[in-house]
């Protein structure tokens, strides 16, 4: 699974040639901008990155995708959803855990952020209670579903695993990685002992070789420093979010906390766009502060369209506007925590734009960084080497004297998307 096996990016001079082969497969992505201001041509084949050269350079026997007017980046991906309630919010009382319409609501959800640009997921599923393990059956359902378009993880999250009703709940969890849940979680502030939580939530971890992703608003330091103290040095490895109690703390004392969690090598997942079902309060972590302290940052979206957020969008570019527009970070800090730390979170490589590395894609209309994360209406994207998700966005002005004499940018129906 992608969150415990990440594999390392092989070299171009690995990859086989599908332009000699006349791969089916095969894709030419042809005149696509870069980051960096160049204009380029990329092949694509056996769902990587062949080669990226000058426009017209790459010759291949392989379907030919226009992107000009696109810039083009490494795909997003998604740390931190809830599938299991995701496009609930209209629903008339509690929210319905029957199988079916769990697994029809986290494709539904799943797919809605394929098309952001979403190619790889993170969901967290309540287990225990109302929902025992059928929810986590139907959201493994789903992930099944949806191999080919996108990857998709669970993180299993039991209420309780202290006490005399933690017994349970511990059992539970055990069953659920052996289901196939391959994160273990849960929400420790609302164990009567988070501490104890913390600690049993560690040691299944260790047992199965799971990463850990736990809920936490953050706002008590000293239970900070413990789970820091407990989870330095856990492979592969422990996030914790949104933990927006941190920016409630005294400077000072967020500094120091930050500080702790970056020693530990703890990641701390901010949801920007909103709260989830996981979190007592809607609040950002300070992103800047750990940041500044060594902590991995990554974005998520959190709650998509239920009683958490019932407007939701589930976009990675949205949470990038938002830390860009917010949160002061640069438009590259930004989508960094998006793509790059969110992969990392999930235990995925690496992408590039450069040959050899995975060809995972997202291609949006403009020329800049920050002009696509105010604008990214139509987007295209690449899973595994072929386009899996495609969206598309027409302007068009009516045509008078003003709007003529401004020149306004226009989109005909036709040769533009």
């Amino acid at each position: 699974m992608p969150d415990s096996h990440p594999q390392p990016p092989h070299s171009s001079s690995s990859s086989s040639s599908s332009a000699s082969s006349g791969d089916p497969a095969a894709l030419l992505l042809c005149g696509a901008r870069l980051t960096d201001g160049r204009t380029v041509d990329v092949r694509l084949g056996g769902g990587r990155i062949e080669a990226v050269g000058t426009v017209g350079s790459l010759s291949a026997y392989a379907t030919r995708v226009d992107l000009s007017g696109y810039l083009l980046l490494p795909a997003p991906a998604e740390p931190h959803a809830h599938g299991d309630t995701a496009l609930s919010a209209d629903s008339d009382g509690p929210v319905s855990y029957d199988p079916q319409e769990v697994q029809r609501r986290a494709t539904e959800a799943a797919l809605l952020q394929l098309g952001h640009g979403a190619t790889a997921l993170r969901s967290h599923v309540r287990i225990g209670d109302v929902p025992g393990l059928g929810a986590l059956a139907a959201v493994l359902q789903a992930r099944r579903a949806l191999r080919g378009l996108a990857e998709l993880t669970a993180v299993a999250m039991p209420r309780v695993l202290t006490g005399a009703a933690g017994a349970d709940g511990l059992a539970m969890l055990r069953d659920a990685v052996k289901m196939g849940a391959s994160v273990v979680g849960g929400c420790p502030d609302r164990d009567p002992d988070p501490t104890g939580y913390v600690e049993a939530v560690l040691e299944v971890a260790s047992e199965h070789g799971c990463p850990v992703d736990l809920h936490t608003d953050g706002d008590d330091p000293a239970r900070l420093a413990r789970l820091a103290a407990m989870a330095g040095g856990l492979r592969p490895g422990v996030t914790i979010g949104p933990c927006g109690g941190l920016g409630r703390l005294p400077a000072e004392v967020a500094s120091r906390a930050a500080d702790q969690l970056a020693a530990a090598g703890v990641t701390v997942t901010c949801l920007p766009q909103g709260g989830c079902g996981g979190a007592e309060r809607r609040a950002t972590a300070p992103v800047r502060l750990l940041r500044a302290a060594g902590v991995r940052v990554a974005a998520g979206s959190g709650a998509l369209r239920d009683v958490s957020n019932p407007v939701g969008r589930g976009d990675p570019l949205e949470a990038a506007y938002l830390l860009a527009s917010r949160h002061g970070l640069r438009p590259e800090e930004a989508y960094d925590a998006v793509s790059a730390s969110a992969r990392a979170v999930l235990g995925l490589p690496e992408v590039r734009v450069e040959a050899g590395f995975p060809a995972e894609l997202l291609a949006v209309r403009g020329d800049r960084l920050a002009g696509a994360l105010s604008l990214a209406y139509s987007r295209i994207v690449v899973h595994r080497g072929r386009v899996v998700a495609r969206t598309s966005a027409v302007r068009e002005y009516c045509n008078t004297p003003a709007v003529a004499a401004l020149d306004l940018p226009r989109q005909g129906r036709t040769g533009q998307s």
